[in-house]
């Protein structure tokens, strides 16, 4: 069990969860009734992706990361693509029982996005604009058909996911001052953005304080990759990263009026660090 745990990256999940929240939230469309089962099929998906990315990652991993399940022998790699596509078959069937056909012309892009990143684009230059296609998607499954109010909370997301997938390939040997100082500008600007367009004043004050834990939470790991840009520090960023993506989407959602939902959210962040002592997200 504890192999397949780290096969799927199991707490990293819980950072993935806030993304039907915040898009729900843009949309003016609360996660009520079957709609709650949609973070559960952002799981699905996510653990599915992680699956898919040490199938399509063994060999690599061989050399690279020997420990993973995989290479490491306690997972074979006809059980992890398996496992992929059991949980990808999860996803959408969450997704169309949460929202119908509706949201299912979204979760199946969504499942094309993860497996096309994972099997044939991961490593081209358009590998991080595909895993931020993935998060864009992901976000706009919340929003129950209207895909063009949460667009701007959607790209929010892709963009920190640019930004950290760009960031991480650096993980194994190191990236340059030029793509930390870059990734760090981005995160400034996903922070600007996610601290305006409240309405009133109790979503502005909730937007602006998730947007501090964002901005800190992420910044300075960042930051700290910009002045020394080894693979130890690149890999801490990325985990602060992936972990920042709680407060961004609770202040997503809290600067749309879903104070609650963005609350929800923000709880995950702990849980997902301790977690992660145990677990690796990256």
């Amino acid at each position: 069990m504890k192999a397949y745990l780290q096969l799927v990256r199991a707490p990293a999940a819980l950072t993935v969860l806030g993304d039907t929240v915040a898009g729900a939230a843009a949309a003016g469309n609360p996660l009520r009734g079957r709609r709650l089962l949609l973070p559960f099929s952002s799981a699905a998906f996510y653990w599915a992706g992680m699956a898919l990315n040490d199938w399509a990652d063994r060999k690599l991993d061989a050399v690279e990361r020997p420990e993973r399940p995989i290479p490491s022998g306690r997972v074979r790699p006809e059980q992890a693509l398996a496992v992929a596509g059991g949980l990808t078959a999860a996803g959408l069937g969450l997704a169309r029982a949460a929202g119908g056909r509706e949201t299912l012309r979204i979760a199946v892009p969504l499942a094309a996005a993860i497996w096309s990143y994972d099997t044939v684009l991961k490593n081209t230059p358009a590998g991080p604009v595909a895993m931020a296609a993935c998060r864009v998607f992901d976000v706009l499954l919340g929003a129950g058909g209207a895909t063009r109010k949460a667009l701007p909370s959607a790209v929010a997301v892709g963009g920190h996911t640019l930004g950290v997938t760009a960031l991480s390939r650096g993980e194994v040997h190191g990236a340059t001052t030029t793509t930390a100082g870059a990734v760090l500008a981005g995160t400034g600007i996903t922070a600007l953005a996610a601290a305006t367009g409240a309405r009133g004043w109790r979503d502005r004050l909730g937007a602006l304080a998730f947007t501090g834990v964002y901005a800190t939470t992420v910044g300075r790991a960042q930051y700290d990759a910009t002045r020394d840009p080894s693979a130890k520090r690149v890999r801490t960023a990325t985990a602060a990263g992936i972990h920042g993506m709680v407060p961004l989407q609770a202040a997503l959602a809290a600067r749309r009026g879903s104070l609650l939902g963005a609350a929800v959210v923000a709880a995950a962040l702990p849980i997902a660090r301790a977690l992660a002592r145990k677990v690796s997200p990256t």
